[in-house]
Formats: structure tokens, sequence, C-alpha cells
């Protein structure tokens, strides 16, 4: 792992990578922290559980939906302005959720402006904008850098968002997000300041529209879609329902942000070797092995007892896959259609897991609703990640389509 980091030795090449991780840790490590606010949003104002959840699917799905549109404006116009929008989208939607009260003015709030606001400053673009910068055998070691900005984030929001609940309520806190996040521009200011749009593709060639063509009469890039959408389902239902499971099995709220916390710590390692098992080895084996991890962990978790420490243990087990599958799956797309086109490509992937993230949300809010705990999802969680698994395994790797420069 150490030895495929050593390609990002370079100031500049080191200068992008953690750029884009310090972004990512601000945008990811707000949304990933939006289940700890379930609990006191429903006792402060009554929404119910089920309209809360339903609010953040339709944020996990809004999150997807604008990557492949903003991977698109990045890919044409650069990164810069996109990410600003980006970034003061994702404030606005904290700031204002306070003032809402009714469960459709936490969906324009939360589901709407602060999860398209974080997915236009979310992996696409960032990953794109890296790639289009560093060297081809820097971008591997350079995906899981960024990737692991994200777990970071994860790991430092959720205990103080924690904390800063418990202090200043559920709104306080959310106005504290709201003003961390904007500490993310002057890294986008750092990450854009050499960018250089690439040239257009030759007439023979075609733009965007045929990357997108090419890209959607692959067996291997829909089978990658699909492996992708279970985990979205995952990981939606984690971030969203853990602080619920938690407090079924009565523990205290501080286990669930501990959890996740831990899940974010985690990953940093599971990121950092992801991208250098990407130097290394096939990327399709990479996810099917993190894909069928998840469900022999769940396995497990369902067969523990239910203890604060077997929440930590399952929270580290989990975070060593929890967004590491990125890296491969950026990979396997970038071998597939090159760099050109990354951030739309990549885009629309991460579209196919926020659906599955819809899915996880919502169906994980109509179960505890319905039914009184998760068990059903646990099951449908488990079997889903097994199927990712062995859909990974007819993946092929070699180039299909890459646009020329006229």
């Amino acid at each position: 792992m150490l030895r495929s980091l050593r390609v990002l030795n370079t100031p500049l090449s080191l200068a992008i990578t953690l750029s884009a991780a310090g972004v990512l840790m601000i945008t990811m490590g707000a949304r990933q922290s939006l289940g700890l606010f379930v609990s006191p949003i429903h006792d402060s104002t009554g929404m119910g559980v089920a309209a809360i959840s339903l609010a953040l699917a339709v944020g996990q799905f809004a999150w997807g939906a604008i990557q492949p549109l903003a991977g698109a404006l990045a890919d044409r116009h650069g990164p810069r302005g996109v990410l600003w929008v980006g970034v003061l989208t994702l404030a606005l939607g904290c700031a204002l959720t306070p003032w809402v009260s009714s469960g459709f003015g936490l969906t324009v709030t939360l589901g709407l402006l602060a999860a398209m606001g974080s997915g236009v400053g979310s992996f696409s673009v960032l990953i794109g904008a890296a790639a289009q910068q560093l060297p081809a055998q820097a971008r591997g070691a350079a995906s899981g850098v960024i990737n692991a900005g994200g777990s970071f984030g994860q790991f430092i929001f959720a205990p103080i968002l924690q904390g800063l609940i418990q202090r200043l309520g559920w709104m306080g806190a959310m106005w504290g997000m709201a003003a961390m996040t904007l500490l993310a521009l002057p890294m986008v200011g750092r990450l854009t300041r050499g960018y250089q749009p690439p040239p257009a593709p030759s007439a023979a060639e075609g733009g965007v529209l045929r990357a997108i063509r090419t890209a959607m009469a692959d067996r291997s890039y829909l089978l990658l879609h699909l492996g992708f959408f279970t985990c979205g389902f995952h990981i939606a239902f984690l971030v969203t329902h853990l602080p619920g499971e938690v407090n079924l099995c009565g523990l205290p709220p501080s286990v669930a942000s501990w959890s996740l916390a831990i899940i974010g710590l985690s990953n940093i390692v599971g990121s950092l070797y992801a991208g250098a098992c990407v130097s290394r080895y096939r990327s399709k084996y990479v996810l099917a092995v993190m894909y069928g991890s998840r469900a022999l962990l769940i396995a497990l978790y369902l067969m523990a007892p239910a203890t604060a420490w077997t929440y930590y243990l399952f929270a580290a087990g989990l975070g060593l896959t929890w967004l590491a599958t990125v890296p491969p799956t950026a990979a396997i797309i970038g071998k597939l259609f090159g760099v050109r086109y990354l951030g739309t490509l990549f885009g629309l992937t991460l579209l196919s897991h926020q659906t599955g993230g819809f899915l996880g949300a919502w169906l994980g809010g109509l179960a505890i609703t319905h039914l009184g705990d998760f068990t059903w999802m646990w099951y449908a969680d488990m079997a889903l990640a097994a199927l990712a698994a062995v859909i990974n395994l007819p993946i092929r790797e070699q180039p299909v389509w890459q646009a020329q420069p006229a």
C-alpha cells in the first residue's frame, strides 16, 4: 500500500489529491451523519420516522441523480464553478432545515438542496478533476486517498455533531454543520488552481453523448451498475437507520455515533488499501471480495449479542469496505472508456448506487413503522450483498472506447 502511495510524492500531485480529499471529507462527513438527526427531529416536530426517512431517501436519490449532470458540466466547463455551487447549496440546505416543520419542507431542504449540493461536491466531479491532472500511474492511489477523505469526514463529523445535538439541540447542530461545510471552499480553489480543460474530442469520435451511448451498450458497465446499486442500498440503510437499530437494543445514542465514526476511521484504511489493490489486482475481484465480506459480516452481526462492542466490531469490519468500492469502480470505468468523460460515466454509476440508496433508506423507515424492527431489511441487505459479489465476476476490464482529442 505504501509503495503505491509513493507515486503521489510530487508536490503538485499531492496538493491535488489532498485538496480533493479535503472537499470530500466535508461534503461526505455532513451527508453521512444525517441519520443522527432522525430521532431528534421526530421528537421535536412529531413528523414521524417514516416521513423523515422518506425525506432522507429522496436525498439519497437526489445525491446520485445530480452526479451525472455535475460530472458532465465539470467535464465540459471545468470543476471550479461546479464545486462552488455544490458547497454553497449544501450549506443553504442545512441552514434552512431548522426552519421547516413538515415532511415536505424537510424533503426540500435535506432531500433536495443539501443532498444535491453534497452530490455536486462528491466523487464524480472530484475524482474526475483529479484524474485529468494526474499521470495514469497515480490515479489508482489518488482515488484511494480521495475516498479516504470522505471516510475521515464521517469519523470527524459523527461525534462532533452528536455532541452539538446534545449541547445545542438538533437545530443548533444543523446550523453548525452548515457553517462547517463552507470550509471546503478554499480547498476547491487549490484543487482547481492549475486545472486545464482537456481538448475537445474529434468529430469522428463524438462527445459525451457518444460516450454515454457506448457505455450503456456495454455489458460490463451495466453489471457494474447492478453491483453498485447494492452498495447504495447497504450504505443508505445503515447511515439512516443504524441509530434506530441501536435504540431498539436499549443502548445509548453515543453507541450509534461512535459506530458511524468507527466506520469512517476503518474505511480510511480500507480506501487506501483498495487504491493499492487497484494497481495490483483485477478491480472486479476486489469488488467481489468486498461485497461478499459484507454478506458474511451481516450474518455474524445477526447472530451476535446486542452489546456496544458488537456494534463497534461490526462497524470496524464494515468500514473496511464502506466506501472502498469507489476506487475499483472508478478504475474499471477508466479502463473501459478512459478519463475524458470519467465524471459523467462515473456519475451515472453513482445514480444506480443512489437508486439503491433511496430504497435502503425508505424501506428501512417502512420496516420500523409497520413491522417494528429491521429484521427483514438485514436479510435483504445480506442477500443483495451476496448477489453483488457474483455479479461482478463476469465483468471484463479491457478498453471499449476512448474519446480522442481533435
